[in-house]
């Protein structure tokens, strides 16, 4: 049984809009229509739309998806460029998760850094280094504000 494009919407968490704008696009070539010119999606078409929701979700352009799908569509024949189109993604994606990771211990070393400061009533009491976010944060009792 096809699913229409709303049923689609739902299953996936993509719009309608959203849908209808990558098969503008020609991500969705593999879509069949019915006689009225209606989207009929199958289960298969849902694994796909999957697939190029990861690799939007990775970062990758629409352009590169649109060009793996053509591929796809080729069938086995391209199968060795797709894994390295995989491949390619894939150490994209580590080294977002690397930077991410930075970004995450610099937060890290803030959220330590302003805790020690809201204890210590101002920043001026508390010292560490953002370059080594593993140090200790320190505070200087005699700089700490002192509370009625």
């Amino acid at each position: 049984m096809p699913y229409s494009i709303g049923q689609v919407a739902k299953k996936t968490g993509l719009s309608t809009y959203t849908l209808r704008y990558y098969d503008r696009k020609g991500l969705m070539p593999f879509v069949k229509r019915s006689p009225s010119g209606r989207r009929e999606f199958t289960d298969k078409n849902l694994d796909f739309i999957d697939l190029i929701t990861c690799l939007k979700g990775t970062g990758m352009q629409l352009s590169e998806i649109r060009k793996f799908v053509e591929l796809a569509m080729q069938g086995d024949a391209t199968l060795t460029t797709r894994l390295n189109i995989f491949k390619q993604q894939q150490e994209a994606v580590k080294a977002q998760i690397k930077q991410s990771q930075k970004f995450l211990d610099k937060l890290d070393y803030k959220v330590r850094f302003y805790t020690a400061a809201c204890e210590a009533g101002t920043e001026t009491a508390v010292s560490g280094n953002c370059d080594l976010p593993d140090q200790p944060i320190v505070i200087n009792e005699q700089l700490r504000v002192k509370r009625a």
